[in-house]
């Protein structure tokens, strides 16, 4: 990999290094990083952004004895690549391969699970609590972007680790960006910055010096110097906003300038308070197509590594985001009281074109989904039909939101559920496996899965008329290329469609499964098995008629579902089958066991759990012949 990176198996290998050699060091970092991520696709940008940090950061704190927790997680690979797996790293977001996050069962120097934003501190502060107890001695360190401050988690830790002053490190890695341009009041806040660190020396030791005499005299000279320094300080920085949450706030300082980097850290390191370092880098830093497109280089395919140009899946056929995109632009159009809501990823939910056409019907709210949710349901009591964007996996963050917020006041916001079923690379994290079981149960949710990209926008445009909540739930990637009507159709509610009539049992289908189970009947009908097919469409309402009839009919039922068993799909219609009295009718239900679903592409991943056709087809074919 390098000729300096190749001595380093550790962080012990990294701190025996001259200082001459941290730069060449990071430069082969950089190499290492752009090489997998071409290869694998990655989370390059935000990692070549910090890289000088990681290496300052091994430098000065002796992990895993200090604890170092990333946030997200998206900017650790030069902590992988320093913490003994350079030989593994190769392997990054890979069946079987290392995690593009930190993962506590990979290595004794991840010390917390992240895939999420915003996590950091309030996971720091708990360590800092239990050392505390323990009564030890390490330090504790998070690191946090600055879209990550823009979710309420990060501000709720803040609170608590200022008020109980924990000997804690917080460095605010300001890069501008969080996954798209930063949006609100804090990004501009952040910009109004001074360095402070000389300011926060001084302050100590006028502050020791006015406590030490102990006069009333100086206690008032101390509460005028305070109040003259937040005063002046608030005209400038940040660290007015810090301050206030208890933290002693230092910088901004450039996040690329090692020796600078060191110095500042090697000094925090002797406070025993809580201290913010603020640190500005670039995202992309060292490889150009990443630094001009950091966004498009946030989360990145394979591409080439000499121009940057990422690689296309051949096939032509338009992705499901895209076309959920067009859709929204053309429901936009036709009701103006249709308005987009998006958490920091207006790229990745598709919206891009909806904020360029509709700019004051756009709302980004940051990566906030708790409020992005109740936000919508203020703007649904107000007559309008907010439809929010967001990963499946992301929604789960707002749940409580989604329950109290808009269910309960059975107000009309649309969910699209980008992301839904396995996603791929980013791993447990990010697969979007759990939606059906936890927002099915909901009183007032109608909850739709389309067959394919031109059911989509018609389910888009049913979601939008129905006056309730609704959510669509659909997959990553490209659709199959089937052609789009160039005119919405409402659906009926809680109806499917019979694709196949059969006599010796009946694959009930929601979502990504339809063309698989498809597939699969055209397989058994080979071997004279004949098998009907329904496009359920509507999760809830059930199609109870037509479960029922199938039932009856067949006397054997198959539910397929990209959703874990427990609580999904299937479950829904063993629920029916009880409370209609039905015996006797076996129902085998094939979906995701209870456990969390490894890294990998959509398709190996699909085929290890027997969701692919020719899994499915082996399962029917054994229930059959039993």
């Amino acid at each position: 990999m390098g000729i300096i990176l190749d001595q380093i198996n550790s962080p012990a290998d990294l701190k025996r290094l001259p200082a001459s050699s941290l730069e060449p060091l990071a430069a082969e970092l950089r190499e290492a990083i752009i090489d997998t991520c071409a290869a694998n696709g990655g989370h390059i940008a935000p990692s070549l952004g910090v890289v000088e940090l990681t290496i300052a950061l091994h430098r000065v704190f002796t992990t895993p004895k200090d604890k170092l927790i990333w946030d997200v997680g998206h900017q650790a690979y030069a902590h992988k690549l320093l913490t003994g797996r350079r030989d593994t790293f190769r392997t990054l977001r890979t069946l079987n391969g290392i995690s593009g996050f930190p993962k506590r069962a990979e290595s004794e120097h991840d010390l917390f699970d992240v895939g999420h934003s915003s996590t950091s501190i309030s996971a720091a502060l708990g360590f800092a609590a239990a050392r505390d107890l323990k009564g030890e001695g390490n330090k504790v360190v998070a690191v946090i972007g600055d879209g990550s401050m823009t979710g309420g988690i990060a501000y709720e830790g803040l609170n608590q680790a200022g008020h109980l002053n924990r000997d804690m490190i917080v460095i605010l890695n300001d890069n501008e960006m969080s996954i798209s341009e930063n949006v609100g009041a804090l990004s501009g806040f952040l910009n109004r910055t001074i360095t402070s660190e000389f300011v926060h020396r001084i302050k100590k030791d006028v502050e020791s010096f006015l406590e030490g005499l102990d006069t009333k005299v100086s206690r008032n000279v101390l509460k005028v110097a305070k109040r003259a320094e937040e005063s002046l300080k608030g005209l400038f920085t940040p660290g007015m906003l810090f301050e206030a949450f208890g933290f002693e706030y230092i910088g901004p300082i450039d996040g690329h300038d090692l020796p600078q980097l060191i110095e500042t850290l090697e000094r925090v390191r002797q406070f025993d308070d809580a201290v913010l370092i603020h640190v500005i880098t670039k995202k992309g830093k060292g490889y150009r197509p990443a630094e001009e497109n950091p966004s498009l280089f946030h989360g990145v395919g394979p591409f080439d590594r000499i121009t940057g140009k990422v690689h296309k899946a051949k096939g032509g056929a338009a992705s499901y985001t895209a076309v959920f995109g067009t859709a929204i632009r053309r429901l936009a159009a036709e009701d103006e009281k249709v308005v987009a809501i998006t958490a920091a990823m207006p790229d990745g939910t598709g919206l891009s074109g909806f904020a360029a056409e509709f700019p004051e019907r756009f709302f980004d709210v940051g990566i906030a989904e708790q409020h992005g949710v109740t936000f919508a349901a203020g703007l649904a009591a107000e007559g309008y039909r907010p439809v929010f964007a967001v990963y499946s996996s992301f929604l789960q963050r707002a749940y409580d939101e989604v329950f109290h917020d808009v269910c309960l006041q059975n107000l009309p916001v649309v969910f699209a559920l980008d992301r839904a079923g396995v996603v791929g690379s980013d791993g447990p994290t990010h697969h979007g496996v759990f939606d059906i079981s936890y927002l099915r149960h909901l009183p007032n949710m109608t909850l739709m899965a389309p067959k394919d990209e031109n059911e989509l926008q018609h389910m888009l445009y049913t979601a939008a008329q129905l006056g309730s909540p609704a959510v669509i739930r659909y997959p990553r990637g490209d659709g199959y290329g089937v052609p789009l009507e160039q005119k919405f159709r409402q659906l009926p509610i809680g109806k499917g469609e019979l694709l196949r009539t059969g006599r010796d049992g009946a694959l009930l289908a929601v979502g990504t499964m339809v063309i698989p189970a498809l597939e699969v009947v055209e397989t058994l009908a080979a071997q004279g098995k004949q098998l009907a097919v329904a496009n359920m469409r509507f999760i809830k309402p059930l199609d109870r008629e037509l479960v029922l009839k199938l039932a009856m009919e067949t006397g054997f039922l198959v539910t397929l579902e990209e959703n874990v068993l427990q609580g999904g799909f299937g479950t829904a219609v063993l629920e029916l089958l009880e409370e209609e009295g039905i015996t006797g009718v076996p129902v085998i239900r094939i979906g995701y066991p209870d456990r969390y679903v490894e890294q990998g592409e959509q398709k190996e991943l699909r085929a290890m759990y027997g969701l692919d056709s020719m899994g499915i087809a082996e399962t029917i074919r054994k229930a059959l012949n039993r």
